[in-house]
């Protein structure tokens, strides 16, 4: 724990860090107050240290940290919960309580928003890469505080993706993205931060999809952000900026009908981003719409989607026109379109991904590397090549042999934690030598046929 929890001694309290008196929450909360941001609190209940986990007794401890975190640093806009839950060293899973988890939270902070997997203040939104789902609903339907996939229906990811137009509650998705390959700092991936276009590009597939946006920025081992990263931001909100300052319709002629609203414009005007928002305070009700623009070769349809909500953000061919129209075909009730603006995006470049030529294999079949002589290795690393979730190894067995015909164990069984959510390149060290190199799954998150990269250190 970052902060001195009385409910462990695995904290830093226990480190030599300015004398075991130190305490991050303090720092960063009086921080943020003197900034005038919102403070929120990420806790993962996945917590392997303590001796209790496994057992019912754990859920008291971590209702014990929730309110030491909860209590002594000022309001908390949100609590943050992840969906963590391997073994233990003792070989134990822990059955979350999360009723218990839950009132603590809103005893001590009846205001935070709180986000988990099926929230209740909003949800996880089925994938790490920064995508909401096209569509995109802020109603739900969690199973009573069953904050795991197992309780949702179907392909789990896709109902926290796009939510449902049935939903018992408004819980809308947060999508959470690093702006680095993984969630942590690692001085490797300094060269690697995401692209203003590629910021761009999650801005438009998240807060343009009627998704909250929580843009991961992992401080250094100053305890800083660095210098590329804050750059970048910067760089960042610049763009958003320049993007979103002049709405091409201000000024037109709006006619509204119960389903359609139509612009004629001042002048006409040359955009490739339009803007749609309902007035949620009556609820989310589009289904489907289509945009149409006036064009020197008459009426062109520009975009046919399904929901709005309170935000969405489409990037249409760039278009030179003297009138808009929205038509909606389908609602759950009478629809309420809040406004239409037009934008022109100079900024974006679609990012272009370019990757090294693999082959697929069966996600169970070995992965062997013959490294020419015998030598001597640090560890080794995985790096799955995502597409969708299957053929992803989680468990894993790891051999080493001179030959290639007589083979040692290096690692019996071990598991790369959280690598499906977040595919990122992972690292184990282990020293071994030999001249082969055998990674053989044990299990995985599917039987597709999947591209990784597997090398030594």
């Amino acid at each position: 724990c970052l902060w001195p929890n009385p409910a462990t001694t695995h904290t830093v309290a226990s480190s030599p860090w300015r004398d075991g008196k130190g305490d991050i929450l303090k720092d960063l909360s009086e921080a943020c107050a003197a900034e005038g941001l919102k403070f929120g609190v990420y806790i993962s209940p996945w917590d392997r240290n303590d001796p209790h986990y496994g057992t019912l007794g754990y859920n008291e401890v971590f209702k014990q940290t929730l309110h030491s975190a909860l209590t002594g640093y000022g309001p908390v806009f949100e609590q943050w919960f992840d969906g963590a839950c391997g073994e233990g060293p003792n070989g134990k899973k822990q059955v979350y309580d999360w009723p218990l988890y839950l009132g603590e939270v809103f005893a001590d902070q009846p205001g935070a928003i709180v986000f988990s997997n099926v929230g209740p203040g909003c949800r996880w939104v089925g994938n790490e890469e920064g995508s909401a789902g096209r569509t995109s609903w802020a109603t739900f339907t969690p199973e009573a505080h069953g904050a795991t996939r197992e309780s949702l229906p179907g392909e789990y990811w896709v109902y926290l993706n796009e939510g449902d137009p049935a939903g018992a509650q408004w819980i809308p998705s947060e999508t959470d993205v690093s702006i680095r390959p993984g969630w942590f700092w690692r001085e490797s991936e300094n060269d690697k931060i995401k692209t203003v276009s590629e910021l761009l590009k999650i801005y438009y597939e998240s807060v343009g999809r009627n998704s909250l946006l929580l843009l991961n920025v992992p401080p250094d081992t100053r305890g800083l952000i660095p210098a590329g990263d804050s750059l970048r931001l910067m760089e960042f909100r610049a763009a958003l900026d320049h993007i979103f300052a002049d709405d091409l319709a201000a000024g037109a002629q709006v006619r509204r009908s119960p389903r359609e609203l139509a612009l004629k414009l001042a002048a006409p005007a040359t955009f490739n981003r339009i803007v749609l928002q309902e007035d949620i305070r009556r609820g989310q009700r589009i289904a489907a719409f289509t945009v149409e623009a006036l064009t020197p070769a008459g009426w062109e349809t520009l975009a046919s989607e399904t929901t709005v909500g309170y935000k969405r953000i489409l990037l249409v061919p760039q278009t030179t026109a003297s009138a808009v129209r929205v038509r909606v075909s389908d609602a759950l009730a009478r629809p309420h379109l809040l406004s239409v603006s037009l934008y022109l995006d100079d900024v974006y470049v679609d990012p272009q991904t370019v990757r090294a030529e693999g082959s697929a294999h069966p996600a169970d079949e070995p992965i062997i590397l013959d490294k020419g002589n015998i030598s001597e290795f640090a560890g080794i690393s995985y790096t799955p090549i995502y597409k969708g979730r299957d053929g992803v190894i989680l468990t894993w067995k790891l051999e080493a042999s001179d030959d290639g015909l007589h083979w040692r164990t290096v690692v019996e069984e071990e598991r790369f934690d959280n690598i499906v959510n977040n595919p990122v390149r992972t690292e184990v060290k282990v020293a071994f030598k030999g001249r082969y190199v055998k990674l053989t799954p044990l299990t995985t998150s599917g039987p597709e046929y999947g591209l990784s990269v597997f090398e030594t250190l």
